[in-house]
This record gives C-alpha cells, structure tokens and sequence, in this order.
C-alpha cells in the first residue's frame, strides 16, 4: 500500500481539481445527470491524494535529516492550496447550487503552479521550521481561543437580550444587537474557532517534530489542545446537523461548554513544559531521548 502511494505526485490532486474545473464549467452547457457527484468524488480524491504527498514528504525525511519538516516555500504553498481546496469543498456541500468553484479552483491551481516555481529554493532548517511553526501555532491559537471568548460573550448577550424581549424591556436604554444576529455571531465564532484550533493543533505538531523528533501526545499541553479540537469539531456539527427549537440557547451551551475546554486546555498548557520556555540543557536531553 505504502509503495503505490508512494507514487502519488503533484500532478495526481492537481489534475483532480482541474477535472473539477472543467465539470463546473459544464453547468453552462446544460444540467448534467451525475455531475454534482463527481465534483465531490473527484475533490475528494484530490484531497485524498494531497495529503498523502504531504504526509508522505514528512515520512521521507525522518527523523534525522537537517532539513526542516514542511519547512519550505513549496511545502507551504503546499499546504495553502489545501487549505482553499478544504474551504471550497466544505462550501460546495453546504450549497452545490452556487458558482463559488469558478473563484476557488483557479486559485488552488495557481497556487499549486506557485509551489513548483518555488520548488527549487533551499529549504530551512530544524530550527528555522520549528520557530516558524512556533509562531504559526502561538498566532492560531491565540485566535481560537479568541473566537470561543467572543462567541460566550455573544451567548451572555443572546440570552439577555432573550429574556428582556420576554418581559417587554427591550426598548429600555440598554440597547443589545437582535437575536438573529446574536445567533449569527455565536456561530460564526464557533467556526472561527474551530478552524483556528485545526490549524493550531497541526501547527504545534509539525513544531515537535522539528524540535524534538516526536509530537508528545501524553504533555498536558498537548492532550488538552487535542481534546479542545475534537469538541470543538463536535459541537460544530450539533450546530450545523441538529436543529432544536430554540437556536440561539443550542449554541449558547455549546459555546460555554467549548469555554470549559478552552479553561482546561489552558491550564494544561500553563502547569506543563508546552506552556514554558526550556532550557537549553533539557532540550538537548530531549532531543537525545526521541533520537
């Protein structure tokens, strides 16, 4: 299995997402029978085929190569065309009627074709990458962490506001933005969030791989910046899939219980060495016990 996805090369996902080009462009021909499946399956296989080379990449330098891990202006331009390709499809399930493939999908190939221009400058090293992850992961986290705050405060303001409307104060001085768009915040946030913490999370872990040759799923830090993630991811889907009668309530507790995650993932990180600097003395103690 592993030597034919070995085999996976850069033409494999871009020419998949210039397949799903073209049949988007067919929809000015006519309705075609079958052809909203096929975009799905063709960018899921590009997706498919995308991260293997990734992943692969990372595989094929190891642990004692120099060379950083995915620590390239290839490698990066990479990994954003992944990013769009992720956005796109998440948007076309959600509205397969809309035109948005005639702005994504030139743009994720463009990308890629930037990545091959790049392809040819040095990478950089261990450090270099796990700094440039670090503040990768530093930034994305900070932004997480920022969009479930903002998404409790707008809960905190949905349900005053709810129970102003309720008992007729509503046109007091205190005035508070409508229900809908309390609602609309709170979701928003929850996606931010979500997405952010992603990024996060697989930022800080290619950052241990490049300092110390392992990820450490059992530091505090990093099991509580896990499980953050998944509840996040979990409490987006409830938001999206299940539709009880009161939306804003709905979104209100999941927002105060991903708080409480948040809380946690924080004090993991803060009573373990995620959160702190290392001395120089560790870090090579480390770095000798993942070698």
């Amino acid at each position: 299995m592993l030597a034919f996805l070995s085999k996976i090369s850069v033409t494999c996902f871009f020419a998949s997402y210039f397949v799903v080009l073209v049949l988007e462009l067919l929809r000015f021909f006519g309705k075609i029978p079958g052809r909203g499946l096929a975009v799905v399956v063709m960018m899921s296989l590009g997706l498919f085929t995308h991260v293997c080379y990734l992943v692969l990449r990372v595989v094929a330098r190891g642990g004692t190569s120099e060379i950083g891990l995915l620590a390239s202006w290839y490698d990066w331009s990479l990994l954003l065309a992944l990013g769009l390709a992720i956005c796109f499809l998440s948007f076309y399930l959600r509205r397969p009627d809309t035109v948005i493939s005639l702005f994504f999908l030139p743009l994720i190939l463009a990308t890629i074709g930037l990545s091959l221009a790049v392809q040819p400058m040095a990478p950089f090293s261990r450090s270099e990458a796990a700094e440039a992850w670090r503040s990768i992961h530093g930034l994305a986290m900070a932004v997480g962490a920022g969009g479930v705050l903002t998404g409790f405060l707008a809960g905190i303001m949905y349900l005053a506001q709810s129970w102003r409307l309720k008992n007729k104060r509503a046109g007091s001085s205190l005035r508070l933005p409508t229900l809908e768009t309390l609602a609309r915040l709170n979701r928003q946030c929850l996606v931010v969030s979500t997405a952010a913490v992603t990024i996060g999370v697989l930022a800080g872990a290619i950052m241990n791989l490049n300092r110390w040759g392992q990820v450490g799923w059992t530091s505090g830090g990093v099991l509580f910046s896990f499980g953050l993630l998944v509840w996040l991811a979990v409490a987006t889907c409830v938001e999206f899939f299940y539709a009880p009668a009161s939306h804003g309530r709905k979104a209100f507790y999941l927002t105060l219980a991903s708080l409480g995650f948040l809380v946690l993932a924080l004090f993991g990180v803060l009573n373990s060495s995620h959160g702190r600097t290392i001395p120089t003395e560790q870090v090579s103690v480390i770095s000798e016990d993942a070698a």
